[in-house]
């Protein structure tokens, strides 16, 4: 199967030079919308905050994947509430993550304001000020981290994460790439520890890693590395008294919550606080709900997070199937992040993958995780 993910593009590292005129425009850009979020932060001067890490593409279904599953739970799981989401007219409760002011949406609404088109920077005003996640890059971790949770922190706010760096990444495809050995791989989880501290953090960890041990994409002989290099990353990253972590499950069109129920226990589920679902993918909330909570029947109870960001319509399902993960047309932004979901299992919706960066080069898109300005404002304008 093609890849379902795409690396992190290599930000620069060097700290940026102050620039207060772009600064302040973004900050006003971001400030106007970001009320809910409690507005961005005082950055420290020359602190680089990896606006240009990214998130990798879609996941692609594979061919064999079930379809979602909205059977009655087995027995054993918490019965289902009323509702899904809260009643008509709630106020919900404002997200506790951090909106980092610099992001690329934030840029890209400044630069449609100094263009004069206001109507753009409005709609992409949506993605602007919310919080998304900060994937951290590979060069510089416990810096990066450090800089990420400390703004956070400042703003009264909690740091969303997500670790992609597991050795032998992607099974060799689209997303090649990761740590060189598991030592590598260990210092590097150690380090973004040591850079989170005692700051609040929610960490998504290695999207994929799991998925590709169960549908035979990593190959045999990596497998026991693979539990062991998770298992010892949740363990590390809990040693951190304000850290949750979330290891990733894949998503409801992939595999089915029996295949998953080993692997996560040997993945070092049972240390971790639960499971994320539907990363970088545009499974429903619905079907994403009804898959994590047969898992969690599976795993001890674990409550888990959704991905929404991408998934207010749904996954596409026109055109050549291969192709349907890749910057499909006529989808939508999906809830926005918050942790009143009204169901006590999902822990979460959370914009994990960045809304408006490109799953690759297809559908006149740019390469994976680059601004993708037409897609991001179909996004926007979709959303409901």
């Amino acid at each position: 199967m093609s890849a379902r993910h795409h690396p992190p593009q290599a930000p620069p590292r060097a700290a940026r030079a102050t620039f207060p005129a772009r600064a302040l425009l973004l900050l006003l850009v971001v400030g106007l919308t970001a009320g809910c979020t409690g507005g961005p932060p005082t950055l420290p001067a020359g602190t680089a905050l990896s606006a240009d890490a990214t998130a990798p593409a879609a996941t692609p279904p594979t061919g064999a994947g079930p379809a979602a599953d909205t059977t009655t739970p087995p027995a054993g799981a918490a019965p289902a509430p009323a509702a899904s989401r809260p009643a008509a007219g709630a106020v919900p409760a404002p997200p506790p993550y951090w909106v980092n002011p610099d992001g690329k949406a934030a840029r890209a609404v400044a630069a449609h304001l100094a263009a004069g088109r206001t109507a753009e920077a409005g709609l992409l005003r949506r993605i602007a000020s919310r919080p998304v996640a900060e994937w951290i890059g590979p060069d510089r971790p416990e810096a990066e981290t450090r800089a990420l949770t400390e703004a956070a922190t400042r703003a009264g706010r909690e740091a969303l994460l997500v670790l992609y760096d597991i050795p032998h990444r992607d099974c060799g495809q689209h997303s090649a790439g990761g740590a060189a050995d598991p030592a590598t791989y260990r210092a590097w989880v150690d380090a973004v520890a040591r850079g989170i501290g005692a700051r609040r953090a929610t960490v998504v960890l290695e999207p994929d890693a799991v998925m590709h041990v169960v549908d035979g994409c990593t190959e045999e002989q990596h497998h026991g590395e693979r539990y062991e290099l998770l298992k010892a990353a949740v363990l590390r990253l809990k040693r951190q008294p304000a850290t949750m972590v979330y290891l990733d499950a894949g998503n409801a069109g992939w595999a089915g919550p029996a295949e998953l129920r080993g692997p996560l226990r040997e993945a070092g589920i049972a240390e971790a606080d639960g499971f994320a679902v539907n990363v970088s993918n545009f499974q429903t909330t619905a079907a994403s709900t009804a898959y994590g909570r047969r898992l969690s029947a599976l795993v001890g109870g674990k409550p888990f997070v959704i991905d929404t960001s991408r998934n207010g319509n749904g996954p596409y399902a026109e055109g050549d199937p291969a192709q349907t993960w890749c910057n499909p047309p006529g989808r939508a932004l999906g809830a926005p992040p918050t942790r009143d979901t009204g169901d006590p299992l999902v822990a979460a919706y959370l914009w994990i993958k960045r809304p408006g960066e490109s799953d690759g080069e297809c559908r006149g898109g740019p390469r994976a995780g680059q601004w993708f300005d037409a897609y991001a404002l179909e996004l926007a304008r979709n959303a409901r």
